[in-house]
């Protein structure tokens, strides 16, 4: 005799059920195979920087992290963005720091970065052949964790000179073309010299140029968070044992 189940009153072949529970799990993990990346486990992003990216002078809600965070927001971007800007960091600092900042992450990693260092490197004339070992020690390192990641680049005072000037920039352009990275050439880009878009001191964005720099790097960070996310799960970032 065949064996039935009681489903909404009525007697069912329990062939037939089974038949339906499995046309509706094969059409279930269809529709998981497609992108759609808000209902999945956030990017990790991190921040490494010096006192640009950790907001200085500024409340928390007006930094960079955070005008960055609900740019992504309203963009559909769900990302957890690792903090790790340090104010008179040096790219000697954000080397020396890089595996704890990575490690202090949630799982210990993250899926991207954002590297913003070397504007205390030109402040303190520091020599540009130094600062192009550091951040390249740094992008190594996130190379061989299967990280990606956005150079933002920066231009030397220029009290110190033409020479210093472009031995500087040579170094991120360089850096650039050596690295498979997004690259965005100028961090302060159509803030730097705007009084109106600067702290006291000329040198950090008050909280409207935050929102300027935003605005413009958003494209390059959502260029880099699409390299993470096409990155196949068996890629994905784990610490360098």
């Amino acid at each position: 005799m065949p064996s039935y189940v009681a489903v909404g009153g009525g007697p069912v072949n329990r062939r037939q059920v089974c038949i339906r529970a499995v046309t509706a799990l094969c059409a279930l993990l269809l529709m998981a195979g497609q992108p759609a990346r808000a209902a999945e486990t956030p990017l990790r992003l991190l921040l490494l920087g010096d006192s640009l990216m950790a907001g200085y002078g500024l409340p928390h809600e007006e930094s960079f992290p955070a005008r960055l965070s609900a740019a992504l927001d309203k963009r559909g971007q769900k990302v957890i963005l690792v903090e790790a800007g340090v104010s008179g960091d040096t790219s000697a600092g954000g080397r020396a720091r890089l595996s704890w900042a990575i490690g202090g992450a949630p799982n210990g990693s993250v899926d991207a970065a954002i590297v913003e260092l070397g504007a205390n490197d030109g402040l303190r004339g520091l020599p540009p052949d130094r600062m192009r070992a550091n951040l390249a020690a740094i992008l190594d390192e996130l190379k061989a964790r299967g990280i990606p990641v956005l150079l933002a680049g920066m231009y030397a005072p220029p009290n110190l000179g033409d020479r210093y000037g472009r031995e500087y920039k040579a170094v991120f352009d360089g850096l650039a073309r050596s690295y498979d990275v997004v690259y965005y050439p100028f961090f302060l880009d159509g803030v730097a010299l705007e009084p109106d878009l600067s702290q006291v001191d000329g040198l950090h964005p008050n909280a409207a140029g935050v929102d300027v720099i935003v605005k413009r790097i958003l494209p390059s960070v959502e260029t880099l968070l699409k390299r993470a996310a096409a990155r196949a799960p068996s890629t994905a970032a784990s610490p360098v044992r």
